[in-house]
């Protein structure tokens, strides 16, 4: 389980496709420095697993259904990355329930500059939006982030809004990314299970 916390920015090394699989080498010396080959890693919100360590950082391999599903195909050599390791049993619970587990891509809509935090609007797949609600988490790219604002279900496009602290902007991909870049989205999985639970019920 991961709780949203990014604790480094890698850098992308090299993206190798090959056999239905796509291996991605990551330059991030601190989280290289207690990693073993299995561990668990989240990558810009991906759960993955080390599959070998370079003096640097550490190569992991996606196969093509976690492409199909992510923006992990959106890439490029030199990109940067946001990283977390699993949370420990003892560990301090700072961000909130994160899987790793994809649920849809979205895409940045707009980015707004109030004084010195940034609104950001988010475009989502209409099915996603019933999971996000004002004051409610959500994970971009790995991120664990508030919503200020969602849309209302009569609107054509679904859409959910953060607002960025400049910290979160100096430590996570979001501070590089743009008008028009797409994300991964992890919805809340709290609300996933009531759904499934009171399914049924009236």
């Amino acid at each position: 389980m991961f709780t949203g916390i990014v604790s480094e920015l890698g850098t992308v090394a090299t993206i190798e496709p090959r056999d239905g699989i796509v291996s991605l080498t990551v330059e991030a010396p601190n989280t290289r420095s207690d990693l073993a080959i299995g561990d668990s890693i989240a990558v810009n919100g991906v759960c993955l697993t080390a599959v070998e360590l370079t003096p640097g950082g550490f190569r992991v391999e996606a196969v093509d259904e976690t492409m199909a599903r992510t923006a992990l195909g959106d890439l490029r050599d030199q990109g940067v990355v946001n990283l977390e390791r699993p949370m420990a049993a003892d560990g301090r619970f700072d961000g909130h329930i994160v899987q790793g587990h994809v649920d849809g891509v979205g895409s940045i809509e707009s980015m707004v500059h109030e004084g010195g935090s940034v609104r950001v609007r988010i475009g989502i797949p209409a099915e996603l939006s019933p999971y996000v609600v004002e004051k409610g988490s959500v994970c971009i790219d790995g991120t664990s982030l508030t919503v200020t604002a969602t849309s209302s279900p009569d609107e054509a496009g679904a859409w959910f809004e953060v607002v960025l602290i400049p910290h979160t902007l100096d430590v996570t991909v979001i501070g590089t990314q743009s008008v028009g870049a797409r994300v991964n989205i992890e919805v809340d999985v709290i609300a996933k299970y009531v759904e499934r639970m009171m399914g049924g019920r009236s």
